[in-house]
């Protein structure tokens, strides 16, 4: 039978901004609590890959498609209205299935939005 395995991986610009949070919570209660909240958001993707909500594929951002060539999107929000989007990628390894949920990014309200075309 084959065992699958969850494994979460972030982008280039996802570390860059849960690094920033990680800086920043040392000193500011609003990032602690935004940093909590990835990690246990992070915990609820690793034991359920869905546990997003699934944006329509039509609603997916082009820079997402075209740089990773993504055909999913999932997201998921964050404490202080900060907002993580992911996707899924299958990656079989000999005996074992990764899936691996790609985090894209990591990002407040308003970068979320200008991200999305939303006003």
């Amino acid at each position: 039978m084959t065992e699958k395995r969850v494994i979460v991986k972030l982008s280039q610009e996802a570390e860059e901004s849960y690094k920033l949070v990680v800086e920043n919570a040392r000193h500011s209660k609003e990032y602690k609590s935004i940093l909590n909240s990835i990690d246990k958001k992070k915990d609820l993707i690793i034991a359920n890959p869905l546990y997003g909500d699934k944006v329509r594929k039509e609603l997916i951002p082009k820079e997402y498609v075209e740089k990773y060539q993504i055909n999913n999107l999932y997201r998921v929000e964050l404490s202080d209205y900060w907002r993580m989007e992911y996707t899924l990628v299958n990656s079989p390894e000999g005996e074992v299935i990764e899936v691996i949920a790609f985090v894209l990014d990591i990002m407040n309200h308003d970068k979320y939005n200008k991200k999305q075309g939303y006003k």
